[in-house]
């Protein structure tokens, strides 16, 4: 037993985990010097928790056998159907925090099933199209998958999330543009995305998701309103320099400046403290990241490996995308975190649980 342990711990791609843990030891860094500001360290020794119990999921899957996904759908369908079950209960047992019903609280501890309903997703996703990646052309097809993605996201639209409903329907699009969807479908899909994003803005929209938005469009209408997130981050990005103004030092960052320093915006912090070399050198893990997440599914043998390693990697490029361009002013504020990096539980633990099932896929190919 021993020996079969110490086999698949040197198959293991340790390249990627060193990467995850790189960007996680970035992010408690930013958060322990967030902490300082605020007086309270509360959050960093949580994030050492979640941390905890995150890594020894990891382990826990890589040691699986990711076939389990392909030989029983039931259990897919299960951990869907369950998902979707977490989703409605917000809406009667979640406290609204922030304006939305997004987590279960359970006393320190909030629970996002969003964070897992997008691993879910993924693996459905894979299964689905991995039995029928020579049917692309079926519309039939992108339409069923579409419903599996059309109902959680309706759940979350309504706590509201819409944020997570873009990341969500890009994930979608993205896994259709992999399993090979015909170009005249896609086209047609984005066409009725865009339709509904029309019917949306006029009758769906909340004032305060139009503010975001607008506040993207024209900042200087509300530098003190809905633009006021937007100043900051450039103003902490813009002090960082070259070597930023060191830990614990950034003023943004330690008097309260910055908006939740912690998780949406932790990519300025972290500019502001660590400067343009900082960053950079965490983009440049990020890259390498990614790409040995790619590098496991294009060595893979199996449709359902290869499309896992690309849906896994996809979340985490839009996400990583989306975060980034937030902070920069490029995108309007819609509240996505920086995976691995920003403060959170469920979405550090289902990120290392992705991980995981990448390296069930290299131990068992």
């Amino acid at each position: 037993m021993l020996a079969t342990f110490t086999k698949r711990l040197k198959k293991m791609d340790w390249v990627l985990n060193i990467s995850a843990l790189i960007l996680i030891g970035i992010g408690l860094l930013s958060i322990y010097s967030s902490s300082l500001g605020k007086g309270s360290f509360f959050n960093f020794y949580k994030q050492l928790m979640f941390l905890g119990v995150g890594l020894l999921l990891m382990f826990v899957v890589s040691f699986g056998d990711w076939k389990i996904f392909t030989q029983d759908p039931y259990l897919i369908l299960f951990l869907y159907l369950a998902n979707l079950i977490a989703l409605a209960g917000l809406f009667l047992f979640a406290p609204v925090i922030k304006g939305v019903k997004s987590w279960y609280r359970l006393g320190p501890v909030s629970v996002d099933p969003i964070a897992p309903l997008k691993l879910i997703l993924i693996v459905l996703l894979a299964k689905f199209f991995s039995m029928r990646h020579v049917e692309m052309y079926r519309v039939k097809h992108i339409l069923l998958s579409g419903f599996y993605v059309f109902l959680p996201a309706l759940l979350i639209f309504f706590q509201p999330d819409l944020g997570s409903v873009l990341v969500i329907g890009l994930l979608w699009g993205l896994i259709l543009i992999l399993s090979g969807i015909k170009l005249r479908h896609f086209l047609a899909l984005v066409l009725i995305a865009l339709l509904v994003l029309a019917v949306g803005w006029n009758f769906l929209l909340q004032d305060y998701q139009k503010q975001r938005v607008m506040s993207f469009v024209a900042p200087k209408l509300e530098p003190l309103g809905a633009g006021w997130n937007r100043r900051q981050t450039k103003i902490a990005i813009g002090a960082g320099g070259w070597l930023g103004q060191g830990i614990g030092q950034g003023s943004q960052t330690q008097y309260g400046f910055l908006p939740e320093p912690q998780t949406d915006f932790i990519f300025a912090a972290t500019a502001e403290e660590l400067g343009l070399l900082g960053i950079s050198f965490m983009l440049v893990v990020f890259g390498v990241f990614l790409g040995r997440i790619l590098k496991v599914g294009m060595k893979a043998e199996a449709n359902f490996a290869r499309l896992f390693c690309a849906g896994f990697a996809s979340l985490l490029f839009v996400e990583i995308f989306i975060n980034v361009g937030m902070n920069l002013g490029l995108l309007p504020v819609i509240g996505i975190p920086l995976p691995l990096v920003s403060y959170g539980g469920s979405s550090l633990i289902m990120a290392l649980v992705g991980v995981g099932i990448v390296q069930s896929i290299k131990v068992n190919s």
